[in-house]
């Protein structure tokens, strides 16, 4: 069991004393520079992979430049064919993408359709319009069409680029005019809706005729959703056409197409044979693939596989080989192909829960397949394919522990339940080092391999570089990340801040539950996750054993009529473990359920608390019914307890109704009337009951389902009595306006936090003004937010569509209106940090009126005051962050300066070539760069100097050991003190190396000024022997070659502290390292032989400076320049 925080901080009243003991003495030379600057931003903490792509879309004949479209995730551009990512549209204030297209003459031209394009779950995201880049994705600029919701494609002419179509759905959640297919000729400047059915009926699928495009096809789809259900189909449902250019349309109304009421549909023109047309077309009984071989004019049914329309609402989607007329891809929850124009067709091991395809229009064997976890491209007609895998995680929930540090919880939909450290990013296997800034990168599957990286100027985007200022909100980091390592994204850094100790981290998937619902860790023992999912589904996981055992508190309601049901459990059941007493949990399907004997027995705790309306409970799915949970009606959707008051808990429906108990349940108090303005059938998204006071709640209500859009947020003082708007001044007018959750921060009474579909906002006024905080967070959907526990003064929030992210130490945001917004120079007290065994981290926080011409320092003291670190960081006008990663000053480096006695011509080496100095290196073990020894667990403060001119100022800073590290403190002062003592020692080898060198160095020039004096030479000659005889004892021979893989003699003091620190400290090249454990004897004993090498050298090096220099110096006088003792 990891040991929760309380249990750490006991520790701290004799951290000090260790922390003491330790003190460092002043370090000599200039101080380093800090490492990267880590600004006060969102960082993305995982999961590494997995989520919806809706649309792909390439180059046709170019295989180096592709384009992805991510359910709720944003657009990805890769310019090596697949090896690295890059995310180009984070700038923009909607993340959902239903449609790519590359204009075929310009493909410069990049178009992207906003909004989901299906229909299956009250999670969809609609957009903002359609989106242009006219430079190949660096940037782009809405074109309009801004409330059509959902666009799920986009045609542009073969021929003539500034003619577009545009196939809109609408948002599918009430009637509405803009829906249909829409027109341009001059590029986005001006739309026309060319072909409008109803309000109720929008597009679904468009083609167009490659070889005349003056014909189009449309498929048109009526279709409604709300919080209840889905209905797909109706007699408005149909196929048009059009022969010129879509200016008018006709609906086709064969007899041999299936009679009305029919659901969505798609349609493909074979690009090679303009009388062959396919539509696949969602029926109840009467086929699934028709087929025309004379342009629309007559059809035939010619498959009825299931497979091919199952889940209409999730998939439809088909096309046509751009040299074959007679071969078919259909994406569905499975693959399917077919050779013989659509008669029969097989299931191909090309994806599962596939959306959309592109078919390279150049080169038929290559196309790609986008589904729910990755998208996969093959060049070679699908015997081998390159699985891309993005950090596109579409989020229900997020929860958080209380160890230390603290790990993430949460479910993922496809890719069901996972959790992980938060410290740093989830490491992908096979990876080296941590991903790349926003950059990522593939893995291969089936039996080819990686594509070759294939240079490209797009490689790095015009504009936003990374030696290119940010600008607020702007997420884009682009950076190289290495091909070849296989599988995973790549090396370099990852969202925190190179140097900060934000190191990947292992994360464990599978924890029970499955894609949906909750998942949240055991409030004393966090080896116990309890889950919950869709189908009625509870869990309950134990660490040490690895396995979940099912503790559901009634039989699985999967494909069940909610109206048959006993229990009606949603998509997303609500699941809560009480505060004050951890084998208490509640779970929510109409009625409240509790167990406190881990699952084995349940009690129904409360009455049906919804609406109860029968028209509202009912089969969802339209003309096939579709009953996944995900449109269950009059369900509890969220359940809070307090952890305040023990017995207080409330509750709240997917119809609109607040409810809470003040007796565990014994009876249920109705608060739905009492708050004013609520709009009816919202869903109670999330009850966030205040961490100060018990009378104190807010509630999320979404009513987005009902096709109101508008942010909803009411809180109650006094047990829901009376209730008041603290919405505010949120903005109502963005499509993804409405609120999922909204969190009240522990350490001040008053701030607010507000997830909305398309961003993250803090209040410090309890809601009366709301500004929106997005530095480092795309605009996906915030589906939850959670405060770790209070000392944290983090924040972590769930996005449906980009993952997990932290915001670290608000404490600066916490305090904005209470600092003078004058004052020059402000230092906040730092949160504390947290030491690992081989990492750590404390992020400092400053702000000041003004940017300082040169960095300011920033001083790390002990708790005697003795400086241990010194950091010089970079400056900006406003707010500053940095991290120290808890480690004292690094050890010294040598630096040769003269020619290896193995190797004259050295310095004509292309590495060393123009140098004045070299390295020394040696294959299996090196210096740790910029490591020093980690410091304790204890007290500490922090020191800014802005200026000369300015006064210093601190504040404390506490470090917490990590609750995963098993030795104790006293074994980590152990470590600590045989690491500085072996670092002090380094810097003492170093020291004499480099001034030996230097000295030799001198001697070098004079033989050069000597080179005909005999005399001069011997006498130089017998100096530079003695300064080498010293120098071997600290260096050998071979390390002066600089050569990393020759193995010709053994080491000597200086390689065999770097060997030793190596293996005292955090580890380096071969050597694994022990930093947090006691140094073992045997290193102890050899520190000790070491030391007695040092120390004999030590001595031989003062003679050298005594004697043997002032002696030849008085023996050359007046014949050469003398030799510098430096």
């Amino acid at each position: 069991m990891r040991r929760p925080l309380r249990s750490a901080l006991a520790l701290l009243p004799v951290l000090p004393l260790l922390a003491t003991a330790l003190a460092a003495q002043p370090r000599g030379g200039g101080a380093p520079r800090a490492p990267a600057q880590d600004p006060f931003r969102f960082q993305l903490l995982g999961p590494a992979g997995g989520g919806r792509f809706a649309a792909v879309a390439g180059v046709p004949g170019d295989a180096r430049v592709l384009y992805l479209g991510a359910a709720s995730g944003g657009v990805w551009k890769s310019s090596d064919s697949g090896a690295t990512w890059l995310p180009v549209f984070d700038r923009q204030p909607v993340q959902a993408i239903g449609a790519l297209a590359v204009a075929p003459t310009a493909p410069n031209m990049i178009w992207a359709g906003t909004g989901e394009a299906w229909a299956i779950r009250d999670a969809d995201v609609v957009g903002d319009g359609v989106y242009l880049s006219t430079d190949s994705g660096a940037t782009w600029t809405n074109m309009g069409l801004r409330e059509t919701g959902r666009i799920g494609r986009i045609v542009v002419h073969p021929t003539n680029p500034s003619t577009v179509y545009v196939c809109a759905l609408g948002r599918g959640t009430g009637p509405q005019q803009e829906r249909g297919v829409y027109r341009t000729t001059d590029a986005g400047k001006t739309w026309q809706r060319v072909l409008f059915v109803d309000e109720n009926t929008g597009c679904s699928g468009l083609n167009i005729d490659r070889t005349n495009p003056n014909v189009l096809y449309a498929g048109m789809w009526q279709m409604v959703m709300h919080t209840f259900a889905m209905y797909s189909g109706g007699p408005s449902s149909a196929i048009y056409k059009s022969t010129d250019g879509g200016g008018t349309w006709t609906k086709l109304a064969h007899e041999g197409l299936p009679k009305s009421p029919v659901g969505k549909i798609d349609v493909m023109v074979a690009p090679t044979d303009s009388r062959r047309v396919y539509a696949l077309i969602q029926t109840k009984d009467q086929g699934s693939l028709w087929r025309s071989d004379d342009a629309g004019g007559s059809w035939r049914v010619v498959n009825w596989q299931r497979g091919l329309i199952g889940r209409a609402g999730y998939y439809i989607k088909l096309d046509v080989s751009p040299v074959n007329a007679d071969e078919i891809i259909v994406a569905n929850s499975s693959v399917w192909h077919s050779t013989d124009g659509g008669k029969s067709f097989a299931e191909v091991p090309w994806g599962g829960d596939t959306h959309d395809i592109w078919w390279d229009a150049k080169n038929p064997d290559r196309f790609a397949i986008t589904n729910d976890a990755s998208t996969r491209f093959t060049s070679d007609h699908g015997r081998t394919w390159l699985t891309v895998t993005l950090p596109i995680a579409q989020m229900y929930h997020v929860a958080v522990d209380d160890q230390v540090p603290y790990w993430v919880y949460g479910n993922r939909q496809d890719n069901g339940t996972m959790r992980g450290p938060s410290t740093g990013p989830e490491r992908v296997e096979g990876t080296r080092g941590i991903p790349a800034p926003e950059v990522f990168g593939t893995r291969a599957s089936g039996l080819g391999t990686r594509p070759p990286r294939v240079p490209s100027p797009e490689a790095r985007v015009p504009g936003v570089d990374s030696t290119t200022p940010r600008q607020p909100g702007d997420t884009t980091r682009p950076a190289q990340s290495d091909p070849g390592a296989p599988g995973g994204f790549g090396g370099g850094g990852f969202g925190g801040g190179a140097g900060g100790g934000f190191a990947p981290t292992t994360w464990d998937h599978g924890i029970g539950g499955c894609e949906s619902g909750f998942t949240l860790p055991d409030v004393t023992n966090t080896d116990i996750v309890w889950a919950s999912c869709y189908g009625n589904t509870v869990t309950r996981w134990d660490a040490k054993t690895k396995t979940a055992r099912s503790v559901a508190p009634w039989r699985h309601t999967l494909d069940s009529p909610p109206q048959e049901l006993k229990y009606r459990c949603h998509w997303t059941p609500p699941l809560a473990i009480d505060p004050f007493d951890h084998e208490t949990v509640y779970y929510g399907c109409q009625v409240v359920f509790k167990t406190n004997d881990r699952g084995q027995t349940w009690k129904v705790l409360s009455p049906d608390l919804s609406t109860r309306d029968p028209s509202r409970i009912v089969s969802s799915g339209g003309i096939v019914e579709d009953n996944l949970g995900q449109f269950y009606g009059e369900v509890v959707f969220a359940i809070a307890p307090s952890e305040v008051q023990r017995g207080l808990i409330w509750a709240g429906t997917n119809d609109g109704k607040i409810w809470n108990t003040r007796d565990g349940g014994a009876t249920w108090n109705d608060l739905t009337k009492n708050v004013a303005g609520l709009p009816a059938w919202g869903t109670v998204r999330k009850i966030e009951p205040s961490h100060f006071d018990p009378a104190t709640a807010y509630v999320a209500v979404d009513v987005h389902m009902m096709d109101d859009r508008r942010p909803y947020i009411y809180k109650t003082s006094d047990y829901g009595k009376t209730w008041r708007n603290v919405t505010g001044d949120l903005p109502a007018d963005h499509p993804l306006a409405y609120v999922m959750a909204v969190a009240e921060n522990p350490n001040r009474k008053g701030m607010l936090f507000a997830g909305t579909g398309h961003g993250f906002y803090y209040s410090l006024d309890d809601g009366a003004h709301w500004t929106q905080f997005q530095d480092g967070l795309p605009a996906a959907p915030v589906s939850w937010i959670v405060t770790p526990n209070k000392r944290w003064h983090d924040v972590v929030v769930s996005t449906y569509g980009r993952g997990v992210y932290v915001l670290r130490d608000i404490a600066p945001l916490e305090q904005k209106d209470r600092v003078v917004a004058s004052a020059p120079v402000t230092l906040y007290p730092p949160r504390a940090g947290y030491r690992e065994a081989r990492s750590g981290r404390a992020d400092i926080s400053f702000s000041l009126a003004q940017a300082t011409p040169r960095p300011v320092k920033l001083e790390i003291l002990d708790s005697t005051g003795a400086v241990i670190r010194t950091l010089q960081v970079p400056t900006r006008a406003g707010m500053n962050r940095a991290t120290w990663d808890l480690r004292y000053e690094p050890p010294k480096r040598p630096e040769l300066r003269t020619v290896a006695l193995e190797n004259p011509h050295i310095w004509e080496e292309p590495r060393f070539r123009n140098q004045q100095t070299r390295p020394i290196t040696h294959w299996g073990i090196q210096q740790p760069q910029g490591q020093g020894p980690l410091a304790l667990p204890g007290r500490y403060s922090v020191r800014l100097t802005v200026d000369s001119a300015s006064r210093a100022q601190t504040q404390p800073l506490v470090i917490i050991k990590d609750s995963q590290i098993a030795s104790s403190v006293p074994d980590l002062a152990a470590s600590t003190r045989a690491q500085l003592r072996i670092r002090d020692d380094i810097d003492t080898t170093v020291a004499m190396i480099n001034k030996l060198e230097t000295m030799r160095k001198q001697i070098e020039d004079q033989r050069k000024a000597n080179a005909g004096n005999a005399d001069v030479l011997a006498s130089l000659d017998a100096l530079e022997k003695k300064m080498l005889d010293v120098e071997l004892q600290l260096v050998s021979k071979s390390d002066l070659n600089s050569d990393d893989k020759y193995y010709v003699e053994r080491y000597r003091v200086y390689m065999n502290l770097i060997w030793l620190s190596g293996e005292v400290g955090s580890g380096a090249g071969d050597v694994a390292g022990g930093a947090e454990y006691r140094p073992t004897d045997a290193s102890l004993a050899t520190l000790a032989d070491i030391e007695k090498d040092l120390s004999a050298a030590k001595s031989a090096y003062a003679r050298l400076l005594r004697e043997d220099v002032p002696a030849f110096n008085k023996a050359m006088s007046g014949k050469i320049a003398t030799i510098a003792i430096m």
